[in-house]
């Protein structure tokens, strides 16, 4: 950066228009995150920082050097050139870089870095493993549909009528004869998977519109009716 242009156009000017646009910039990112006043507070600290942080690394080396050309050229003799003077200020200048270059600290060796990024790859692989476990539990946990809860009057879920399959056979559940199968079928049971969904309420539901009472539990149909929905036998 150049101090020859006054103004807003000099080196400090610049630092802080650098600066005004960094902090721009970080109020934009930050109010995308957080309320606009706080994003704003922070935009306007790193505008800060970053207006003192350019104007220290850059404009002191050049206010030095025209501190000195300015000392040089009053103690220089009137009749001195203009050439002679410009001579002895592009030397001040010059040395004054080396000196800022010589403070600076070298940078580390790129190969320092090696080391962490190996170390950072096992930690990525074991952290898979560890996100595949976890997400196994809750996939088969959304796979599983919330039942609807009992109705308060016990009465199960129905259908009016079997579904495009046709009704299974409800005869091959123990006691099952065509007459209480019929029955079942008034009811709005035709499949296997109904009677095997059937919790205690429901089971008293049921039970107490047959003729024959307990003779659900007692031939166990509920635990027949598992077995027929899965494989066709009890």
């Amino acid at each position: 950066m150049s101090e020859t242009n006054q103004g807003i156009f000099s080196c400090k000017g610049v630092c802080w228009i650098t600066g005004a646009l960094l902090g721009l910039a970080a109020f934009l990112l930050l109010n995308k995150m957080m309320m606009w006043l706080l994003a704003l507070v922070l935009g306007i600290v790193v505008l800060v920082v970053a207006a003192m942080t350019l104007r220290n690394l850059f404009c002191g080396e050049v206010e030095a050097a025209q501190m000195s050309m300015a000392t040089s050229t009053a103690d220089a003799p009137k009749s001195a050139s203009p050439a002679a003077a410009t001579e002895t200020a592009k030397t001040q200048i010059a040395a004054t870089q080396a000196d800022g270059a010589a403070d600076k600290p070298a940078a580390e060796p790129k190969a320092k870095a090696k080391p962490a990024a190996k170390a950072a790859k096992p930690a990525a692989k074991s952290a898979k493993p560890a996100a595949k476990a976890a997400a196994k539990p809750a996939a088969k946990a959304a796979a599983k549909p919330k039942r609807a809860p009992v109705a308060k009057d016990g009465k199960p879920e129905t259908l009016s009528a079997a579904r495009s399959g046709g009704a299974d056979d409800l005869k091959q559940l123990k006691g099952v004869g065509p007459g209480l199968e019929k029955t079942l079928n008034e009811l709005g049971f035709y499949h296997f998977d109904q009677i095997a969904g059937w919790r205690k309420k429901e089971v008293e539901w049921v039970d107490s519109r047959l003729k024959f009472k307990g003779r659900i539990e007692r031939d166990e149909w509920i635990k027949q009716a598992k077995a027929l929905a899965k494989t066709g036998k009890a």
